[in-house]
Parts: structure tokens; C-alpha cells; sequence
């Protein structure tokens, strides 16, 4: 089953000249991890945007979940994290519960606890609450200010598991954290979403043995794809990045 289907999208933003997306057709199947790479500037958050219904004005066609992307999708099917998650000036405990109320779902305290908690675990963050003066009823501040980039990411990311939906869309979710806060943080996603389908937007390779298939895209247009040993083993430019990202 495709989950994502990109045929011959084109892009450009309102007052550009040129197309920043041309031609781009993809699929990703259910259950897949697809890693999308390529400098700054090449489309690929744009591609996000696309894919999570920001921008609708386009040529071509993308079906998302069997339908086109809208906005409203966003939290309700599809999860999204990226470079700067945006946490209320609330509580940990207020910020979580508000991915329940996104599924407009009828759950009871005790569920709301479960869900919660459950996601603190499995985010690597009960620990971290546990040494807080007020644990999980810590005020955040406005955007997360009260904690560094690694443990908003993390907070961002437990949200995404209690949303629990199918499709994870990974926008550099690491960009500007230290190697072992980034190192930690990816092995944690891609290890608690296994049976998900995840697109994950970077600019590196170092943490690509979690992809089930990698995709580059250079001036708006699909580069290569493959897996990374078909990828390793007959592209050298594929082979050359990996290396220079890998190198200890």
C-alpha cells in the first residue's frame, strides 16, 4: 500500500521565478523509512510543506493516506516533527494532552495518564521529570525556553507518540544539537516507531542505517534512489558523501 504518491509535482512559491520542486515523482509504501536528502535550498522542506497540505498551489498530483494533503491532516494522520517545535507556555503535562484533543477522541483521565506516561518513557524523559520541582506540571515557557533544544525535541517527540498516527514526517528534527543529543535523539524516534512509515528530511548521512531507502534531490529534482547498498555499491558521489559523514 502506498501511504505517499508523488506523480510529476511542480512547484514554485508566489513571487519566484523558478520551480523549486520540477518533476518530482516518489512513492513511499506503508512501513517504509525513507530517508529525503540534499544541500539547502533544494525543495526539501518545501516538499514537507506540500506533503502535510501547507501549499496546495501546484502542478501535478500527491495523495497522502489515499487522499490529497490538507492542513487538517496534520496531528490527526500525519505527525510532524521538525527543526522547531513549537511548545505553549503551559505545562509538560498541558502541552501533552493537547495531541489527545487533536484526535477529538473521547478518552478518560486515567487513558489521558496512561498515554501520557507512556509516552515520557518511551521519549526517554521520565527521568529528566522526575528531577523537576513540579515533575510534568513544569511550565514549559513560551516555545519550550525552559529547557535546552535536545529535551524540547524530546517533549515534541512525545507528543507525536501520543498522536499514535501511521505517518511520521521528520523535518531536521536535529538540526543545531550536539552529535550525542542528535545521535541519541534519532536512535530513540527510529527505534519506538518501527512499525510506522516515517519520511525523514536531513542533510547527512550518518545515522542512514535506520532507512529502508534514501532519495536525493538536487535542483528540485530526484537525483537518486535506492537503498544504501545499492546506493553504496554503484553510485561513487553517493559513496563519497557517505564516507566524508561516517568518517570518526
Amino acid at each position: 500500500m502506498s501511504f505517499i504518491t508523488v506523480k510529476n509535482l511542480n512547484f514554485k512559491y508566489p513571487n519566484g521565478t523558478e520551480n523549486v520542486l520540477n518533476d518530482v515523482s516518489l512513492e513511499v509504501t506503508k512501513g517504509e523509512k525513507v530517508a529525503i536528502l540534499g544541500r539547502s535550498g533544494v525543495g526539501k522542506s518545501t516538499l514537507v510543506k506540500l506533503l502535510t497540505g501547507t501549499y496546495t498551489d501546484y502542478t501535478g498530483s500527491i495523495s497522502v493516506l489515499g487522499k490529497v494533503p490538507t492542513e487538517k491532516m496534520l496531528g490527526t494522520k500525519i505527525s510532524l516533527l521538525n527543526q522547531k517545535p513549537y511548545l505553549f507556555d503551559m505545562t509538560i503535562r498541558e502541552n501533552l494532552k493537547l495531541a489527545l484533543l487533536d484526535k477529538k477522541e473521547e478518552v478518560t483521565d486515567d487513558e489521558i495518564n496512561s498515554k501520557i506516561e507512556e509516552s515520557l518513557e518511551k521519549s526517554q524523559l521520565t527521568r529528566l521529570i522526575s528531577e523537576l520541582p513540579e515533575g510534568i506540571n513544569t511550565n514549559v515557557f513560551e516555545t519550550g525556553s525552559r529547557f535546552s533544544g535536545g529535551e524540547r525535541q524530546r517533549i515534541a517527540f512525545a507528543r507525536t507518540l501520543i498522536q499514535n498516527n501511521e505517518l511520521l514526517l521528520l523535518d531536521e528534527p536535529t538540526v543545531g544539537l550536539d552529535p550525542k543529543t542528535e545521535h541519541e535523539l534519532l536512535k530513540t524516534i527510529f527505534e519506538t516507531n518501527r512499525d510506522k512509515t516515517i519520511v525523514w528530511i536531513t542533510h547527512h548521512l550518518n545515522s542512514i542505517k535506520y532507512m529502508d531507502r534514501i532519495i536525493f534531490i538536487k535542483d528540485g529534482k530526484v537525483e537518486m534512489d535506492g537503498t544504501h547498498e545499492e546506493l553504496y555499491r554503484t553510485n561513487e558521489k553517493y559513496r563519497k558523501l557517505y564516507d566524508m559523514d561516517n568518517v570518526e
